[in-house]
Formats: structure tokens, C-alpha cells, sequence
């Protein structure tokens, strides 16, 4: 049986899961997630390195970090994670940039309980003060945590490619369009993108046409809002794809969250 519930408070999502038979497709988040396996072990591809997460280890992922997921066999998994925008991450970390995590799984138990404590008051639905508190505790231990510049030296041609997307992510990808604009053939573009971003052109589209339907649903609680103003063909596709990525439904997740 998988089950995939969330919740939101203070500014951040919870996410409890159980999971045997089902896999995640390849994908990314745009905000920071933090997580504890409980049960089982977690298996996931990541930056073309092969993890595997066993119980009380922590996962770590920064932005834009594409990966999949899976339980090692049909035993199944339980996990938690909480995911936190990147401003409110540097906030909490008193950076300046965003910055990604050297070791992509720890095995910390002060960073674990943490993590446990503050995911328990989301879906106990604890007064919120008190969930901000949790989270100044759980950043507590983030020094605890070896870190990293995000960027080197960005890719411009890249970072222009995803700035076209993220405008037109209510219409069809055009790669014409996107390889006219670049100075670039479809095929140049399309291998430059997968180097720089681990994913192609369109799994990358459409990743982001359902991070924004999910932040317009959070925003909202109008599913089809989201359908309209992501382009998809009616509410059937969004659950479609929706489901691959976050475990359920856009609907279902709708009323996760109310």
C-alpha cells in the first residue's frame, strides 16, 4: 500500500509516506527538503550517483536537485521530509546565496529528531508559534551540516533557456522558439540542457508546470485554476502527472492541505 499525506504550517510543507510498489519518476523540487527514513531502505538516483538511505538516515536535497525514488524491495518504506523555500532556508541559515549540501545523506541524531519533532506538530496541528520554534531548532543544527556554493560558474545560455520556460508554462514547450532564441540547433540544445540540469528540456517543463499548479492549489485551494493556468488539457492530465511526481493526486492534495 503507498500512502502520501502533507500538511503546511509556519511556512513549510510535511510530508509522512509509505511506499512499496511505488516509484517516483525523475523530477525536482524548488524549494530545500530534509528527511528521515524510518523504515526500510530508501533507494534514489541523484546527480547520476546511486543512494540508498537506511533507517534514521537523513536526506538532504538542495534545489533544482533531480532525483527519483523507490524502497529497495516490497517490504516497503516509511519516511518524513519537510520542505522549505530557499529564502526562508537562507533565513533560517543566515546565508546569502543558496548553497547545496556536500553529503546528500547523514546520519545525525540531533538533525534527525529534529526533523521528526517538527513534522509531528504540522500534522498534530500545533499552534503555529510552536512550529516556528521547532524550525529555529532544526536550523540549530544546519551548522552541523557541510554546505557549499550552489553555482560555480552558471551556464547564461542555460539560465536564459529556463527563465523562457518558467514564462510560457502555460502553453506547449517550443523548442524551435527556445533553440531560435539561443543560437542553438534542438539537438545542441537538448544534450547542453540534460548536462547542465541532470533532465531533459521537457521533463524539466513540465516539473515546473506542476510546482507552480501546486503553489496556485496552496495559494488558492482552486484545482482548476491550476489546470488553466498550467496549460494542462483538462483535470485528468494534471492528476496524471501530478501523481508521478508528489505520490497523489492534485485533488487529493488539494484536500490534504485545506
Amino acid at each position: 500500500m503507498n500512502t502520501f499525506v502533507y500538511k503546511k504550517a509556519a511556512g513549510i510543507t510535511a510530508l509522512s509516506a509509505s511506499m512499496s510498489d511505488f516509484e517516483y519518476v525523475k523530477h525536482s523540487h524548488e524549494e530545500y527538503a530534509m528527511g528521515v527514513t524510518l523504515r526500510g531502505v530508501q533507494q534514489y538516483n541523484l546527480d547520476g550517483s546511486f543512494q540508498s538511505s537506511y533507517r534514521d538516515g537523513v536526506m538532504l536535497f538542495h534545489p533544482e536537485q533531480v532525483h527519483d525514488g523507490r524502497s529497495q524491495d516490497r517490504t516497503g518504506i516509511d519516511y518524513v521530509m519537510v520542505y522549505i523555500q530557499p529564502n526562508l532556508f537562507m533565513e533560517l541559515a543566515g546565508l546569502k546565496e543558496i548553497v547545496k549540501f556536500s553529503s546528500p545523506i547523514v546520519y545525525n541524531r540531533g538533525l534527525k529528531q529534529s526533523i521528526l519533532n517538527l513534522v509531528r506538530a504540522v500534522f498534530a496541528h500545533k499552534d503555529e508559534s510552536l512550529c516556528y520554534e521547532l524550525l529555529a531548532a532544526l536550523a540549530d543544527h544546519f551548522s552541523e551540516i557541510e554546505m557549499r556554493a550552489m553555482f560555480g560558474k552558471q551556464d547564461s545560455l542555460m539560465t536564459r533557456a529556463k527563465e523562457m520556460i518558467y514564462a510560457n508554462l502555460d502553453h506547449v514547450l517550443k523548442l524551435d522558439e527556445l533553440c531560435g532564441e539561443l543560437g542553438l540547433t534542438k539537438f545542441q540544445f537538448i544534450r547542453a540542457f540534460k548536462a547542465n540540469t541532470g533532465i531533459s528540456p521537457y521533463r524539466f517543463f513540465l516539473n515546473s508546470k506542476l510546482e507552480h499548479a501546486k503553489r496556485i492549489i496552496e495559494r488558492n485551494k482552486d484545482i482548476y485554476a491550476a489546470v488553466a493556468a498550467c496549460g494542462f488539457v483538462d483535470l485528468s492530465h494534471l492528476n496524471k502527472h501530478f501523481k508521478r511526481v508528489y505520490g497523489i493526486t492534485a485533488m487529493e492534495y488539494m484536500s490534504n492541505i485545506r
